[in-house]
C-alpha cells in the first residue's frame, strides 16, 4: 500500500493548472515503488500560482517540483536562483528545493529547465541534409525551451503566434516558399491536447511534403490532430513522450544529484 505524502521520506509533485492527465505522476510512483526508494509523486493542481507558499509549507518533506502550464514562467519570481538554461529561456519546468541536512530547513528554491535537454537529445534523430531550419508554433515556455535546444544545434527558428510582434510571424503571413525553407515543424501550443483532441494549430497543412517532419509536443493523444493533418499531406510525424519521458529523467537527476 502506497503511503501517504507526508509520511514519505521525500516528496515531489507537479505544479500547474488544470491537470487533466499527469504522466510524470504515474512513472515516478512506478519507479519509486521498483526501486524501492520511499518517495512519492502527487498532483498540486493549484488555480492560483500564489498558493505555491502554502504548498511547500504544508509538506516539510518536498524535495522537488515539476512545472507546467500556465506557470512556467510566471513562477520565476517566486524563486532563489536559476539554472543558465532557465535563465536565458526564461522559463522553469523543475524546481529543487535545497534543504538543510541537519534541520530540513529549506536554504533555496532553484529553478532549472529540463525541456531544453529532453528536446534537445530527440533532435539529432530527426535531422537530414533537407531540414537545416525549424518553425516553432508558439511563444510560451515549451517554445523557448526547444528555440534554443534547436539553436544549440545550429539551426534556424522562426517562432509563429497568433500575435504579430518583432520577429515573429503570425500564421496568416506563412507562406509555401516560407514552409518549404523550414522541413522541421514544431507545436509548441498546447493545442490538441486531451480533452481537447480536435484542436490543432492554424497551420498551412497543404503546403508540407515528406521532406518534412512535423514535430508535436503534445503525447496524449498519442497522435495529435497536428500529426494526422501533417501526414495527410506525407510529412513525418512524432509526438512529445520521448521528450516528456528524457526531461523526467533529467528531472530526477536534478532533483538527486548531490544526494538525497
Amino acid at each position: 500500500m502506497m503511503k501517504s505524502p507526508l509520511d514519505c521520506k521525500y516528496l515531489y509533485g507537479l505544479i500547474g493548472y488544470p491537470l487533466v492527465h499527469s504522466f510524470s505522476r504515474d512513472f515516478f510512483n512506478r519507479k519509486f515503488i521498483a526501486e524501492d526508494i520511499d518517495a512519492r509523486y502527487i498532483n498540486f493542481a493549484i488555480e492560483d500560482l500564489g498558493l505555491l507558499m502554502e504548498v511547500i509549507a504544508e509538506y516539510p518533506n518536498l524535495n522537488g517540483l515539476n512545472v507546467t502550464a500556465p506557470y512556467k514562467e510566471a513562477v520565476i519570481p517566486l524563486l532563489d536562483s536559476l539554472d543558465d538554461d532557465a535563465r536565458q529561456i526564461g522559463a522553469v519546468n523543475v524546481i529543487k528545493f535545497i534543504r538543510d541536512k541537519s534541520s530540513g530547513d529549506l536554504i533555496e528554491l532553484r529553478g532549472y529547465n529540463s525541456d531544453v535537454l529532453g528536446f534537445g537529445r530527440t533532435i539529432p534523430a530527426i535531422l537530414t541534409p533537407q531540414r537545416t531550419a525549424a518553425m516553432v508554433l508558439g511563444t510560451g515556455g515549451a517554445a523557448k525551451a526547444v528555440q534554443a535546444a534547436l539553436l544549440k544545434h545550429g539551426i534556424e527558428v522562426q517562432l509563429v503566434s497568433r500575435r504579430k510582434s518583432e520577429h515573429i510571424v503570425v500564421y496568416e503571413e506563412i507562406t509555401r516558399a516560407m514552409v518549404n525553407n523550414y522541413k522541421i515543424i514544431v507545436n509548441a501550443t498546447p493545442l490538441g491536447k486531451y480533452p481537447d483532441d480536435n484542436q490543432c494549430p492554424d497551420f498551412p497543412y497543404r503546403f508540407l511534403t515528406s521532406e518534412h517532419i512535423c514535430y508535436d509536443l503534445v503525447y496524449n493523444p498519442e497522435e495529435t490532430l497536428f500529426m494526422k493533418k501533417s501526414a495527410k499531406y506525407g510529412a513525418q510525424t512524432k509526438n512529445g513522450i520521448e521528450m516528456l519521458l528524457l526531461q523526467a529523467f533529467d528531472s530526477y537527476e536534478i532533483w538527486t544529484r548531490d544526494g538525497y
